[in-house]
C-alpha cells in the first residue's frame, strides 16, 4: 500500500474515531441515553416483527406478500452481516477507545457492519415500497436506528454507512426477486 493510501486511510480512520467519541459522549445525558436505547431495542427487530404482523393483520391475504417480502429480505440481511462480521473482525469503538461510553449492550462481539442499521434500511424501504404514507414513521426510526449505534457506543459511524449501504442493496435486489 502506498504511502499516501495509508495516510488518506489514517486519516480516514481518526475522523471515524473522532465523531464517535463527539456523538458517544451525548450518551452522557439520561435523557439521551434512554430514548436512544429504547430505539436501539425496538431496531432489535421487535418493531419490523411487529409491523410484519400489523400488515397480516389489517391486510389479510393481501398482507402475506409484504410481510413475506420484509422477512425474506431480513434473512438475506442477517446472513450478510453475520459473514461480514466473521470476516472483517472490527472491534467495537469501546473496546478500543477508552473515550466510548458503552451504554448499550451489544448482541454479538464485532462491530463491522451495524446490523441494526442495515436491517432498518432493509424493512424500510421494503414497507415503504407497499405503504409509501408509512414515510412520515418509518424514515425517521431508521435514522434513529443508524444514530442509535454510535450514541450506545456500539458502533462507529463507518459501520453505520456501511450498514445503511448494505441495506439498500439488499432491498433493492430483494425486489427483482419477489
Amino acid at each position: 500500500m502506498s504511502y499516501r493510501m495509508r495516510l488518506y486511510l489514517d486519516r480516514m480512520h481518526q475522523l471515524d474515531s473522532n465523531v464517535c467519541v463527539a456523538v458517544n459522549h451525548t450518551s452522557q445525558y439520561r435523557l439521551i441515553r434512554d430514548v436512544f436505547r429504547v430505539v436501539s431495542r425496538l431496531g432489535d427487530g421487535i418493531i419490523w416483527y411487529a409491523i410484519m404482523i400489523g400488515i397480516l393483520y389489517s391486510q389479510g391475504v393481501n398482507g402475506v406478500q409484504p410481510a413475506l417480502h420484509m422477512a425474506l429480505a431480513g434473512l438475506v440481511g442477517t446472513l450478510t452481516y453475520k459473514w461480514l462480521k466473521g470476516k472483517t473482525l472490527r472491534p467495537r469503538p469501546y473496546e478500543v477507545c477508552q473515550d466510548i461510553f458503552l451504554t448499550g449492550k451489544p448482541l454479538d462481539k464485532f462491530s463491522f457492519p451495524s446490523g441494526h442499521t442495515l436491517h432498518a434500511v432493509v424493512f424500510g424501504i421494503v414497507v415503504l415500497s407497499y405503504y409509501p404514507l408509512l414515510a412520515v414513521v418509518i424514515v425517521p426510526f431508521v435514522m434513529m436506528v443508524g444514530l442509535s449505534r454510535v450514541v450506545l457506543g456500539l458502533h462507529y459511524p463507518s459501520d453505520v454507512l456501511a450498514g445503511a449501504l448494505l441495506g439498500t442493496i439488499i432491498a433493492g435486489l430483494s425486489f427483482l426477486v419477489v
